[in-house]
């Protein structure tokens, strides 16, 4: 691959030229030298990168994680690991917590089908107190 400019290396990732710049901002993505002719050239390294972060949050691991992940690209596994663990368990309680919402609205619903002129049980449950 040639070298890119910063316009055909956001084509080629699918992102924008300012998410590139972010990501440098963040340290994410290293910025290239810049030469005499005034304009940087990207690798195709910096592409695989850009690969990385996005297929990363789609697994659900923030930029601050991600920059973790990158650091330790050099790493024994067990610390990837470890990080890996972390979002699992933080995944797992987001899930437990939807599970509890979607019974808590299902039960409202179902109660709102049951008795539907006696009053909203889901505005009841929204204006219960919870102390």
């Amino acid at each position: 691959m040639a070298a890119l400019t910063i316009g055909a290396l956001a084509r080629r990732a699918g992102v924008h030229v300012e998410t590139i710049r972010y990501y440098q901002r963040l340290g994410l993505l290293p910025v290239p030298d810049k030469p005499p002719s005034g304009f940087r050239r990207y690798r195709e390294a910096d592409l695989q990168r850009l690969h990385f972060i996005k297929r990363a949050q789609r697994m659900g691991f923030s930029l601050r994680e991600i920059g973790e992940l990158l650091r330790l690209e050099q790493a024994d596994c067990r610390q990837v690991q470890q990080v890996a663990e972390q979002k699992l368990a933080q995944v797992e309680a987001k899930l437990a917590g939807l599970e509890r919402l979607r019974t808590l609205l299902a039960e409202a619903i179902d109660t709102c089908r049951q008795q539907p002129t006696s009053g909203c049980e889901l505005l009841r449950r929204l204006l219960e107190d919870e102390a």
